[in-house]
């Protein structure tokens, strides 16, 4: 997958109206297993009736129904339904179930018009099952109030062809909590890893924990270091290909060891499972810093409470890197519609009920989500400083920049960035360790 690059005037123009999603890509971790899948639709129950009107859709959707975000689809939904007498399936399979159950069930050809999930995961693992949606989209004149930068997204993922629709916006950058850089007095973000490192001793100094991971999420720091020093293109090589001799994962292992040394890592890092970090450090006010997407203050809110105060930061450049703050891992959720659906007019004013207006902004308040719909420029407070940092974005990693690119070392790379950031393993180990399970 290349890297994918947004020009600036793009994300400019959008940005002045709007610019996630649930945890994870992303991503998407955390979420509850899916319900039991409902039984199959048949072609009969869902399909055009002999008049030539439809008779109802089937929408699988990545939420819960208990999560906000599935709460406001149902009400769009039925509004959609009142509205144009069209019915709708509804299945909420959560992130398992769609992850797991979609791909199997798409083949075996249960009628199933549009879903949802991570704008990666549908435009490549799903891509060959997905509709143009070009003319579509022009029909309905539905760019005319679309996030540009994120349709620009949606089409190099799809090929350079719209065959999806974001919403949910999401960006990955270091969330952080001011009242603790305020007490170390820390008067501006970091934007190089330097000036990291002496916010870190800063914090540190001033009796908290700098920065929390878990399992969920700690790859995320390996990848986002990596394309810092390489660009995505040669990070994404390295992995997939084994390449672990090359210095720039030593580099990377290196600053980590570092950090560890210095003890600016949670004393629990090498043992939280998600969402531990975010739940009982970041949250309970212990832990300054926690590298995840703009999702999070929605999923700590109740922890948090209301007066928690988030700011937020790109992933600082490193000395001689070939990417800066400018760029990150960012994008949506996204709606796309089944190939073989015979109700793709009806499946996309549904998903323009979803992602336009009313039920666009809904979103956003109820999940402390970024509005993807232009006209609907009021963020949520606690996104605030999300704001800045995607006005400056040039430049879109896919998720977890590439860490994840190799199947068969996701894990590695996870067990062994854990007991590095844990102190437990050494630069040099580490890298030993993913040799050894690269070969």
């Amino acid at each position: 997958m290349k890297k994918r690059n947004v020009c600036a005037l793009a994300l400019a123009a959008v940005m002045a109206g709007s610019l996630t999603a649930c945890s994870g890509g992303g991503s998407q971790t955390g979420a509850a297993d899916a319900k039991a899948e409902a039984p199959a639709t048949t072609a009969a129950d869902t399909t055009e009736a002999s008049s030539g009107e439809t008779k109802g859709l089937v929408y699988w959707s990545m939420w819960e129904s208990t999560e906000p975000q599935g709460q406001v689809i149902k009400e769009a939904v039925d509004k959609f339904t009142a509205d144009t007498g069209i019915t709708v399936d509804l299945q909420f399979k959560g992130r398992t179930g769609i992850r797991e159950g979609l791909q199997p069930a798409l083949d075996a050809g249960t009628n199933i018009d549009l879903f949802d999930e991570d704008i990666d995961r549908v435009n490549s693992t799903w891509g060959s099952y997905l509709m143009d949606l070009e003319e579509l989209a022009k029909g309905a004149g539905y760019e005319a109030t679309a996030n540009a930068s994120l349709m620009a997204a949606c089409r190099e993922v799809g090929g350079g062809t719209l065959k999806s629709i974001p919403y949910q916006p999401n960006v990955f950058a270091f969330f952080y909590n001011k009242d603790i850089f305020d007490e170390a007095g820390i008067t501006s973000v970091p934007t190089t890893w330097a000036e990291l490192d002496a916010a870190c001793q800063k914090i540190k100094d001033a009796g908290y924990t700098p920065i929390t991971s878990d399992d969920a999420y700690v790859l995320c720091l390996f990848g986002h270091h990596m394309c810092r020093i390489n660009g995505y293109e040669a990070t994404s090589d390295i992995v997939k290909n084994n390449k672990w001799d090359d210095p720039s994962v030593m580099e990377t292992a290196k600053a980590y060891e570092e950090f560890a040394k210095k003890g600016y890592f949670s004393e629990n890092i090498a043992s939280n499972v998600f969402p531990a970090g975010q739940n009982q450090e970041l949250a309970m006010g212990t832990a300054a810093m926690y590298l995840n997407g703009s999702w999070l203050p929605n999923e700590v809110k109740n922890m948090a409470g209301d007066d928690f105060r988030w700011g937020c930061f790109s992933y600082p450049a490193v000395e001689g890197g070939k990417d800066g703050t400018e760029a990150s891992n960012f994008g949506a959720q996204v709606l796309a519609i089944n190939k073989n659906s015979q109700n793709a007019e009806a499946a996309f004013q549904l998903i323009t009920y979803i992602t336009k207006g009313e039920f666009d902004k809904k979103l956003s308040e109820e999940s402390l989500g970024i509005p993807s719909d232009t006209t609907n420029t009021e963020w949520p407070s606690q996104l605030a400083d999300v704001k800045p940092v995607l006005e400056s974005l040039k430049t879109r990693y896919p998720w977890a920049a590439g860490a994840e690119d190799n199947v068969d070392m996701t894990p590695i790379i996870k067990e062994n960035m854990m007991k590095l950031c844990s102190g437990t393993i050494t630069a040099g180990e580490f890298v030993a360790n993913l040799k050894a399970a690269g070969n």
